[in-house]
């Protein structure tokens, strides 16, 4: 029997949400369509509804984690970020009226950063219990607008931004990473054997790039290590070391940079690596201390009964 996931599906003005508990890509977009009143002869897109994703292969949909948002769309939609759905943006993205864009939703998803931004101003840890949609949301708000709402100054509230908009990259490669991953298990599942000669040899024919594969790195951390910025603190530990190991000379042939900006690359990934390792062990200190100061604290009780005992 397939295995049943459950998942939330919207239009494309978002509106509503509706609960599916679906077993294949084409019972989600059947069943969705339903829910959201599309005509059963209708083409219907499924894309994921946080960053635009279109999902069309059905061993990525079952790799996708439990109650992930989809947004079905006609044929004649596109895609858009939830502050930019208004009325007038979804009727020109689209021909037929089949679902309503209720005008009050261009307010409610326009200014809904102005409520972020007030939980900003009251506690900046409430960053990290923010959705990646509201996180664009903020970064997409001008500076001077935003800087106004939270009582910044521009500059302080420019690296607010590029704070926010390094964490909503690290958190999309986070995602991929997983799902490759998952794609991958699976695959490696239904073949059964895995020959690293045939796979390497694989690389080479798909990417065109013997160096990249000869240096271990998969396509998205080098997409990462060229195109990001700060690209060491998205980068995992294993990653990190693969970068410092390869060092300068190798690292200037795999990314064709010159000498002086691959040096820096290594440096900074050297320089995280460090810092992790540091954060590490200062927590395994902090526990050893918390371990060694409970532990008179049990033999004070064991020895308080054993005196128990013998007066009884």
């Amino acid at each position: 029997m397939a295995e049943v996931k459950a998942c939330k599906v919207c239009n494309i003005s978002r509106h509503k949400y509706y609960g599916l508990a679906v077993t294949s890509l084409d019972q989600l977009k059947i069943k969705g369509g339903e829910a959201l009143g599309f005509s059963p002869s209708a083409s219907v897109t499924v894309v994921l509804e946080d960053d635009g994703t279109v999902v069309e292969d059905e061993a990525y949909f079952l790799c996708l984690p439990e109650n992930t948002k989809f947004m079905l769309l006609h044929a004649d939609e596109t895609w858009m970020h939830s502050h930019q759905v208004d009325a007038g943006a979804a009727q020109s993205c689209r021909k037929s009226s089949d679902v309503e864009v209720d005008g009050k939703d261009n307010v409610d998803g326009f200014e809904s950063w102005h409520s972020l931004a007030e939980q900003l101003r009251q506690d900046l840890a409430s960053i990290i219990l923010m959705s990646e949609a509201d996180l664009q949301s903020l970064i997409d708000v001008p500076c001077s607008d935003l800087a106004a709402a939270l009582d910044f100054s521009q500059q302080k509230t420019q690296v607010l931004q590029d704070t926010l908009q390094r964490m909503l990259d690290r958190r999309e490669e986070e995602r991929q990473s997983k799902e490759l991953l998952r794609l991958y298990l699976k695959a490696m599942e239904q073949e059964g054997t895995w020959d690293p000669q045939e796979q390497s040899a694989r690389l080479d024919e798909t990417d065109g790039v013997q160096v990249e594969a000869a240096a271990g790195f998969s396509s998205i951390t080098l997409m990462v290590l060229k195109e990001k910025k700060y690209p060491e603190t998205r980068l995992s530990n294993e990653e990190l070391q693969m970068v410092a190991g390869h060092g300068v000379e190798v690292m200037m042939e795999v990314l064709s940079w010159d000498s002086e900006r691959t040096s820096a690359l290594v440096r900074a990934c050297e320089s995280e690596l460090s810092k992790r390792l540091q954060r590490v062990q200062a927590l395994q200190s902090l526990s050893s201390q918390n371990q060694s100061t409970s532990q008179p604290h049990t033999e004070r009780e064991t020895r308080a009964k054993r005196r128990k005992t013998h007066t009884h």
